[in-house]
């Protein structure tokens, strides 16, 4: 029942606002698409993060020019990486090699070691974020 001091107007009101929520919930401020959702890393490692001091976050955007390849190294903190352009190519010794291409998005591996090699003739643009803390490095090289 439907108490005397409310309106009809209000309880359209009312009714067309219940009706524009959907029923899972309320909807998206605005569009989105997921890049990636996992808890391992690109080699089905799980991801775990540096307990060394306060959480620190860094990003950047990495370019890797052609013929270039990175010094081997490795990441002790998790780094989510979103491929900008280019083609990546990166060898993991005797886990194989894997190409990463525009659009895509990984979880880095962290125990081990590798290097990035752009066997194209276009740069290679990255974003890559370290999901890390004080007292970590983001990147350990290796010999």
């Amino acid at each position: 029942m439907i108490p005397m001091f409310i309106k009809s107007s209000q309880v359209l009101a009312l009714l067309f606002c219940l009706t524009a929520i959907p029923i899972t919930g309320f909807s998206q401020a605005y569009p989105s698409k997921e890049l990636l959702a996992t808890s391992t890393t690109v080699l089905n490692e799980v991801i775990r993060y540096p307990t060394t001091g306060p959480a620190k976050i860094t990003a950047s955007i990495i370019t890797i020019e052609p013929g270039v390849e990175t010094l081997l190294h490795r990441h002790p903190v998790p780094m989510f990486a979103y491929i900008l352009d280019g083609e990546l190519s990166v060898d993991y010794g005797d886990s194989g090699k894997r190409i990463y291409k525009k659009g895509e998005a990984l979880m880095e591996s962290m125990n081990t070691t590798h290097r990035g090699l752009n066997h194209g003739t276009k740069t290679v643009s990255l974003l890559v974020v370290y999901m890390g803390a004080d007292g970590t490095n983001n990147v350990e090289l290796k010999k």
